[in-house]
């Protein structure tokens, strides 16, 4: 929605307004108008009041209804989708120690925007009497980097930025106004940051290390505090007080919430549990949390989440882009930021979307095997409908069709391969890539035999991380153990089972699966197939045990592109390894 915007008017420098002729002036953001412009282009359409309702279709032909608060729908057929909904305050009333509803002149940091605002150039008065502010005390970091419950464990960094703002409006217009900042970590980020921070000590805004413990209301503001410089307690009463509040991003449900219980799951508790949810979500009597998008896709409505709610987009491996092929993010839903930060943002998203464009129209895959033309295929007959795929593919491009059948979107696709590696019964491939052309590729190695004494190990290395480490290794001169033979993957997500028992048989002593840095900080290009590959690996053990072979023959590591030197050491211990547990009775 579009919400009325009052410019703050600052007074001109040297007028009795402004004591300090030298203060620097807060600049025009020039929103305004960006607005008229927005609304003045032939070529931009703009809905206010209104909500997506459905987004369906695939990148370069998306449909999407666009309802409006007056009942009526409107269909755009669009090639992408870029969503910048945003942040809100992080609720006070879950601050109980700062009393936010006990008084009207306890106020967030986007209230005290407003009351510049409304000031229109004069003294800035407080809300309760009208009262002209001659004190004001800011609590930085509010509910921030907190390890407490229902608390933001992250600080969104412009806090402080905003409060030396803020409080030099109070320098500007309100003549001898107590200006107090209570900090715990000052942060001001940006090349102008220091700059901006000795401005306000510069013009008397005081800046103090301590954590308030209680504000209360009354005809004054009381606030009690621990001093952590001189390590004593302090009591304060204010006219005013501003609590700089963390950003919370815009964003739906994410789609992937529900599907932590089913990780480690059989194949048929898996199907029993994603029914369960599927009837819970049919319920008309469920919960639901407010949909942004509204997707008509199989894993969900929305864009799925890193752990603190903001949306996955990941700044090195598909920066801008997101889990959701075609559909970028911008601004604060993708981490908190300021107001130039976010235009920065908006113009990668843009060029993103351009990108994508292109590529639809040319029948090329979106993101990030940009030139790849194949899509996956599969054999209806052999499918026994377990929904690994469904559920696994990290980009929603797999949607079931009236049987239950996977059905694929190729537009979505990104070609990583991981729904091949997911699929138990091999049924799964691409024309340019499959379980058979690696598995070939594996079968074809020669393996020495018994009197040779040669260790041989297979090396799985991911295409977009360890490859390129083991290649520029080998450019370097870094020694790489002539024993090893390394087959590139599109992602470790896409191994199968398959070709570890077909090596292993075929006489290999050791194998290295090499892929991307998971976790929390992951920086896997198609997000989850390295830990999809750890996960399944992990039952590999007992393959291993009905095969009398030690389980430290295969092992799964994580390697960055800048591994250059740690790739090849990798080899080399298992080449120790290899020594020390003996050569595969299989090359007997």
């Amino acid at each position: 929605q579009l919400h009325k915007r009052v410019p703050f008017k600052a007074a001109p420098q040297g007028t009795p307004n402004s004591p300090d002729a030298n203060l620097p002036m807060p600049e025009d953001t020039g929103i305004e108008d960006m607005i008229a412009a927005v609304e003045g282009n032939d070529n931009i359409k703009v809905y206010l009041n209104s909500t997506v309702t459905k987004t369906s279709g695939a990148p370069g032909r998306f449909s999407v209804d666009i309802s409006a608060e007056s009942g009526g729908t409107t269909t755009e057929n669009i090639g992408s989708i870029v969503q910048a909904t945003g942040f809100n305050l992080y609720d006070p009333e879950n601050l109980p120690e700062f009393n936010y509803a006990g008084s009207p002149d306890i106020i967030t940091n986007l209230e005290m925007e407003a009351l510049a605002n409304a000031a229109n150039g004069g003294p800035i008065k407080r809300p309760s009497d009208g009262k002209e502010i001659t004190s004001v005390l800011f609590v930085q970091d509010a509910g921030q980097n907190s390890t407490d419950e229902d608390r933001l464990p992250y600080d969104s960094g412009i806090g402080d930025l905003v409060s030396i703002k803020q409080a030099l409006y109070f320098k500007h217009h309100n003549e001898g106004c107590d200006t107090t900042i209570c900090y715990n970590n000052l942060r001001t980020p940006g090349a102008a940051g220091e700059d901006f921070y000795r401005s306000g000590q510069k013009n008397g805004v005081i800046f103090t290390k301590s954590d308030v413990k209680e504000v209360t209301p009354g005809d004054s503001i009381t606030v009690k505090m621990h001093d952590k410089i001189l390590d004593e307690d302090a009591e304060v009463k204010v006219d005013l007080v501003v609590l700089d509040l963390g950003m919370v991003p815009n964003s739906g449900p994410d789609p992937y919430a529900a599907n932590e219980a089913l990780e480690g799951m059989s194949d048929e508790d898996r199907a029993e549990e994603l029914e369960a949810q599927e009837a819970h979500a049919a319920d008309e009597t469920s919960v639901k949390v407010e949909s942004i998008l509204n997707l008509d896709y199989r894993q969900g409505t929305d864009l799925p989440h890193l752990k603190h709610g903001f949306t996955d987009s990941h700044f090195i491996c598909f920066p801008y882009e997101t889990r959701r092929t075609g559909i970028y993010a911008a601004g604060p839903v993708r981490r908190p930021m300021d107001i130039r930060q976010a235009m920065d943002d908006a113009t990668g998203a843009a060029m993103k979307a351009i990108q994508e464009i292109e590529n639809a129209g040319q029948g090329r895959a979106a993101h990030p095997r940009v030139g790849d033309l194949s899509f996956p295929t599969f054999r209806k007959e052999g499918c026994t409908q377990c929904k690994r795929c469904t559920v696994e593919c990290p980009f929603g491009a797999i949607d079931e069709d009236e049987e239950r059948y996977p059905q694929y979107n190729e537009s979505r696709c990104r070609r990583c391969g991981t729904c091949m590696g997911a699929c138990p019964v091999r049924v799964i491939s691409f024309e340019n890539y499959s379980v058979n052309t690696v598995g070939a590729q594996i079968k074809e190695c020669d393996i020495p035999e018994e009197w040779d004494e040669k260790p041989r190990i297979l090396v799985l290395a991911c295409e977009n991380d360890a490859y390129p480490a083991l290649d520029q290794a080998a450019i370097s001169g870094v020694e790489i153990s002539p024993w090893a033979r390394v087959i590139p993957v599109r992602c470790l997500g896409s191994t199968s089972l398959s070709w570890v028992t077909d090596a292993l048989n075929n006489g290999f002593d050791g194998i290295i699966m090499m892929g991307c840095k998971r976790g929390d900080d992951y920086q896997c290009h198609f997000v989850r197939g390295s830990t999809m590959a750890a996960e399944r690996m992990a039952k590999v053990g007992d393959t291993l045990e009905t095969l009398n072979l030690e389980p430290e023959r295969v092992v799964v590591e994580e390697v960055a592109i800048t591994d250059i030197d740690r790739a090849p050491q990798l080899i080399k211990d298992m080449e120790e390894t290899i020594e020390k547990v003996g050569l595969s009775p299989f090359k007997f």
